[in-house]
């Protein structure tokens, strides 16, 4: 399967200024990303499934679209941590469908996971800047700079939803110590999501975050106990709110929990 190009799909349709909702899902290759992509293609969506790197997102985008009749994923290549990338895809999306009302950022990285090797340092005392840095750039940064990127696309028709894919780790209500990098930069995007939130009110656009929980997955492991379509749910409920969805807030199982 290759990738979108500018006008068309991979089976040749095309898709230029369509009136069919739009979804970007980032991380969409793997685990939690991928089930959200799968759910969005069976509620009729347009989904933009995205990787770091070409051939992951076109093997993903292969298995959905054997494993479901509901539609085709269009893989693109995404690195939340550069300028360019994110610039790139959003000026195609415009220029492919002049819309996007769905935006999941869903890619992240939990270095201090268990499951890694070698272990990395945890906690505060311990943890290097640059290590903290790199947690912030992938799970804070990216989700903030494209977010303001998708926010003018989705002004346009008045109708937008952005779900932001958190974690407990990041609820100041709960906090603890270890984790360090991971837990400042979940706790910063559930700033974050209040904030755009806020600054997006009574404009079509809700914006929510969740804790998908602890999930089988690359960031997860493989111990972890919840399957990644179970992970998924909460954020596809979040994507396809009503207009009279809440905004603001954060969810678990989709129900609302602490910040």
């Amino acid at each position: 399967m290759a990738l979108f190009d500018a006008t068309s799909s991979p089976t040749g349709k095309s898709y230029m200024t369509t009136e069919q909702r739009v979804a970007l899902v980032t991380g969409g290759a793997g685990g939690i990303g991928r089930e959200i992509t799968r759910g969005l293609l069976a509620h009729g969506y347009i989904v933009y499934l995205t990787s770091r790197h070409a051939d992951t997102a076109e093997r993903a985008a292969a298995r959905l679209t054997a494993e479901t009749s509901a539609g085709t994923p269009l893989p693109s290549v995404l690195d939340v941590t550069e300028e360019e990338s994110l610039v790139g895809l959003i000026e195609r999306v415009a220029q492919r469908h002049g819309r996007l009302d769905v935006l999941v950022n869903n890619a992240g990285v939990y270095l201090e996971a268990p499951h890694r090797q070698p272990a990395s340092p945890t906690l505060a005392q311990e943890q290097s800047v640059a290590m903290v840095r790199e947690s912030l750039e992938t799970n804070l940064l990216g989700a903030y700079r494209l977010t303001q990127l998708a926010a003018p696309l989705m002004q346009r028709h008045r109708f937008g939803r952005v779900v932001n894919v958190s974690s407990g780790s990041g609820q100041l209500a709960d906090m603890g110590g270890g984790d360090v990098g991971y837990r400042l930069s979940k706790a910063a995007l559930n700033a974050l999501t209040r904030v755009f939130a806020a600054e997006l009110a009574d404009s079509g656009i809700l914006v929510n975050a969740l804790c998908p929980g602890w999930v089988q997955s690359d960031v997860g492991g493989p111990a972890a106990p919840r399957t990644p379509a179970e992970g998924a749910d909460t954020a596809i409920w979040l994507a396809t709110l009503p207009d009279d969805g809440p905004t603001g807030g954060f969810f678990r199982h989709r129900a609302p929990i602490a910040w």
